[in-house]
């Protein structure tokens, strides 16, 4: 009898399962090419052993929504195949979607990991076009400005004057400073003056350069966390919270998730963050 456990030659093709694929993270998007089907939080298909090899290099040690996600494959990949498959996803990361695109902006080395790109700024920021946004944390301003240049009327909090002075700038170089007020201080007291149920309220707590990406609750985020235990989202018309990838979103009760996938040829099949949107105000929640 066969050893189902035995390497598979590099021709051959490959079972492969995935486990703790949560529904609303688009699975088929996440796993890629291939005849998959997609069970209650698990996918399986026959792949041939390098897109096999990708695709465990790419979801390896890789979490969504808390959700450990794994991958098996039977027969276990050639260990050339793995390494190969791992050194040109290292490479593949380089290629990701760009954070701004004009030049003349400034960023500090935090802001340069966690920025929302420009596209994917504007995309949020045109669903609440014309809308009053409050940025609560705006660092260098990239959510800001996608929501100005949406149409939005801004108030962006930031802390720290340095990083508020670069997002002042950088709505400049858009062209949309004039959309944005910006207010240095405490995002707790403002975020509570400037509360109106007409509004929305963004939230990107500062995730840290090595944030942890096999899972992080609401603990590490304080400015989250207090906002939650005061209730702050249901004075306003919805709060939208920007989150990592390993967020265990299950800490926050009533929210809808989405995974937010990358634009570029590096990203388009990894999640950069999670959304989560919760009601108040009498909003209603349209899918």
């Amino acid at each position: 009898m066969s050893d189902p456990w035995v390497r598979a030659p590099a021709t051959a093709g490959v079972q492969v399962f995935v486990t703790g694929l949560l529904p609303w993270i688009e699975p088929r998007r996440l796993l890629g090419a291939g005849e998959w089907v997609i069970e209650a939080r698990s996918a399986r298909a026959e792949l041939p052993v390098h897109a096999a090899a990708d695709l465990d290099a790419r979801l390896h040690n890789v979490a969504v929504g808390g959700s450990p996600v794994t991958v098996e494959c039977r027969p276990a990949l050639p260990r050339a195949a793995v390494r190969a498959a791992r050194t040109t996803d290292a490479r593949r990361r380089r290629d990701a979607t760009p954070g701004f695109l004009r030049a003349g902006v400034r960023l500090d080395p935090e802001g340069k990991v966690s920025l929302t790109p420009e596209a994917i700024a504007l995309e949020i920021g045109e669903r609440f076009a014309g809308r009053t946004v409050i940025d609560a944390g705006c660092g260098a301003g990239g959510n800001s400005i996608g929501f100005a240049r949406a149409g939005c009327n801004v108030v962006a909090i930031e802390r720290d004057p340095v990083r508020l002075a670069d997002a002042r700038h950088n709505a400049g170089v858009y062209g949309v400073a004039g959309r944005i007020e910006f207010v240095l201080g405490d995002a707790l007291v403002i975020v509570a003056a400037r509360a109106h149920p007409d509004a929305v309220l963004f939230v990107d707590p500062p995730w840290g350069v090595d944030w942890s990406r096999s899972g992080m609750g609401v603990e590490a985020f304080p400015l989250l966390a207090q906002l939650l235990s005061t209730g702050m989202p249901k004075r306003y018309s919805r709060t939208v919270l920007k989150l990592p990838p390993s967020f265990q979103v299950g800490g926050v009760e009533g929210a809808r998730p989405e995974a937010v996938y990358g634009r570029g040829a590096g990203d388009a099949r990894r999640v950069k963050f999670l959304l989560l949107t919760l009601l108040g105000g009498g909003d209603l929640l349209v899918s």
